[in-house]
C-alpha cells in the first residue's frame, strides 16, 4: 500500500542533456518559479558519482523551495542525497523490495505502468503513484511499450485509486484534456527543458491544469 500522499500537479523530469546546453540547475529553478511542484532527475548515462554530484546540486535548489526531488532508478543516489523518493520502471528495482529497505519506508515510490495487468500486481500496491508512460510517444524515451492515449488514461482511472502521473509528449495544447481524462498530474521533459522561457512554459502548463 502507498504510504505517501502525492498532491503534485506539474512534475518536471530533467536531465542535463534534455536542457540542450543550458544550465540544468537554472532551468529547474525557473521551472519551479513557474509552477513545477515535483522534480525527477534522470541521468541514465552518468556514473554514480556524476549522478550524485548533479543530484546534490539540484537538491540544494529543490530544498530551498520545499519541492520533492525524485531520483530515477538509482537507490544509491537517492540514499546518498536523502531524496524524497525514487521512480522505477518494469526493468528496474521492484517497489515491493524497495519498500522493505529502511531508507525507503517513508519515501515516495513511483512505478511506471506499461500494461493494464500491472494494476493487479503487488508492485503497484507498494507504489505511491503510477507513471502512465507514455500517453503519446515521444523522442525523449524510446524504450516504451504501450502508447496509452486519452482512452488508456480513462481506463486506468476506472481501475485504480492510485495517483496517476501522465508523461509522454505532453504540451500546452493537450495538458488539460489529459487531466480531464483522469490523470492527477502531468510530467513533462521537452515542454519545459526545451522551452525558450522555462518559467513561462511551466506557468502556462500549470494554468491549464488548475483551471
Amino acid at each position: 500500500m502507498s504510504l505517501n500522499p502525492f498532491p503534485y500537479q506539474l512534475y518536471l523530469v530533467i536531465s542535463e542533456a534534455d536542457c540542450k546546453g543550458r544550465n540544468f540547475l537554472e532551468v529547474a529553478e525557473l521551472a519551479i518559479l513557474g509552477g513545477v511542484d515535483c522534480i525527477q532527475l534522470r541521468e541514465k548515462n552518468d556514473s554514480t558519482a556524476e549522478f550524485i554530484h548533479k543530484a546534490r546540486q539540484l537538491k540544494d535548489i529543490t530544498d530551498q523551495y520545499n519541492i520533492p526531488l525524485i531520483i530515477n532508478d538509482n537507490l544509491e543516489v537517492a540514499q546518498h542525497i536523502q531524496a524524497a523518493g525514487i521512480h522505477v520502471g518494469n526493468q528496474d528495482a521492484k517497489p515491493v523490495d524497495l519498500r522493505k529497505m529502511p531508507f525507503m519506508q517513508d519515501r515516495i515510490i513511483g512505478y511506471s505502468i506499461e500494461y493494464l495487468s500491472q494494476l493487479e500486481n503487488e508492485q503497484t500496491a507498494a507504489a505511491d503513484y503510477l507513471g502512465i508512460s507514455p500517453v503519446f510517444k515521444t523522442d525523449t524515451k524510446k524504450d516504451t511499450v504501450t502508447e496509452w492515449g486519452l482512452e488508456g488514461i480513462r481506463t486506468i482511472r476506472k481501475l485504480t485509486d492510485k495517483p496517476l502521473v501522465a508523461i509522454g509528449n505532453i504540451h500546452l495544447k493537450n495538458a488539460r484534456e489529459i487531466i480531464r481524462a483522469g490523470a492527477n498530474c502531468i510530467a513533462v521533459v521537452s515542454a519545459i527543458c526545451g522551452a525558450k522561457d522555462p518559467q513561462k512554459a511551466a506557468y502556462e502548463l500549470k494554468n491549464e491544469i488548475v483551471q
